[in-house]
């Protein structure tokens, strides 16, 4: 076996290690209001997660892939060390995370990663800053839009029903919450599984198994069935102390709540991803429950946890970076 393809191999490996620490940490984003509101037990939850984060190959774009692939890094830059130590970056800040019930947003670790290794290799000039600022935009947009979203969600929805009984009011919205977790489910799988994708893409180019010579940055099919795979496989395998954190610990929910909640942060995502913007699906969500929690009233949601959550989320790119920075120079002095 030549060390091209040896490479390659070990590496996608990494790439899929992370994508499945990916789906486990971000079980909780699929399934954490519907198993704090009772509507299906975890176990069910999670197949239900499960398939709909896979299913999403089929329904969604590669643009998100394309945006990793491209548009945080100097694709030029790219070798071999530089996503070994990426991968490093991110696959170990989310294991951290995720073993010590952080909702963390594996999707920015990852890009912490590609930022630390390739300033390592090529200093600032390896950085994409366009696309690095849409990102760190949406850092601050992702969690406010899915807030004003779950807000605005549950205001709409208590005056079209405010007439009904409060049993049918939640016996409809047990039953509208199988909807609204499948299409987050979907959101989430087509946002986070092709960030993986644009990496593992990446490697082929960087590698010659794949030829750009600065036109269409083209995902395999492959690539993205294994991507979608893994991360079904890592939210069946579950985080479950990031569920009870963000299904129980932050609010109490009802059904209608989670709906809502869920609605929000399924409509951000599926709008993001459309144009190619890889956000984390964590922030979303928080931010939806955050608002379906505070529509109620404002003191429903414990605060204190959710600035324990936000300090995680600030801290995760430059740790991440640190991360990806020192594995790259330890790997270049090895190899």
């Amino acid at each position: 076996m030549d060390n091209s393809l040896l490479w390659v191999l070990s590496l996608t490996l990494l790439a899929l290690i992370f994508d499945f620490y990916n789906g486990a940490n971000d079980a909780a984003n699929s399934i954490s209001t519907i198993v704090a509101t009772k509507v299906l037990k975890p176990w069910q939850a999670v197949l239900w997660a499960a398939f709909f984060n896979f299913i999403a190959l089929i329904l969604v774009g590669t643009a998100v892939a394309k945006t990793i692939g491209k548009g945080i890094i100097d694709i030029n830059i790219v070798d071999n060390y530089v996503i070994f130590g990426t991968l490093i970056g991110a696959a170990g800040w989310t294991a951290f995370a995720t073993y010590n019930g952080l909702p963390i947003s594996a999707s920015h670790s990852l890009i912490g990663g590609l930022i630390g290794s390739a300033i390592a290799k090529a200093g600032n000039d390896a950085v994409v800053y366009s696309g690095l600022y849409k990102v760190l935009i949406f850092i601050i947009l992702s969690p406010l839009i899915g807030m004003i979203l779950g807000i605005g969600m549950l205001i709409l929805i208590y005056n079209i029903f405010k007439n009904y009984h409060p049993n049918k009011i939640e016996h409809l919205f047990r039953k509208g919450q199988l909807l609204s977790s499948a299409l987050y489910s979907i959101g989430h799988g087509g946002n986070d599984a092709q960030k993986t994708a644009g990496i593992i893409t990446m490697l082929l180019y960087s590698n010659g198994y794949l030829k750009y010579d600065g036109g269409e940055f083209i995902i395999p099919f492959w690539v993205i069935f294994i991507s979608h795979l893994t991360i079904a496989l890592g939210t069946l395998a579950g985080g479950w102390k990031v569920v009870n954190t963000l299904g129980h610990k932050l609010t109490k929910l009802k059904p209608v709540d989670g709906f809502a909640a869920e609605t929000a942060a399924a409509i951000t995502l599926h709008t993001v991803t459309h144009f190619g913007i890889p956000v984390s699906t964590t922030h979303t969500i928080t931010g939806a429950i955050m608002g379906a929690g505070s529509a109620k009233r404002i003191y429903s949601v414990k605060w204190s946890i959710s600035k324990n959550i936000i300090q995680a989320w600030i801290f995760t790119i430059p740790i991440s970076a640190i991360i990806s920075a020192t594995s790259y120079i330890l790997i270049k002095k090895v190899f």
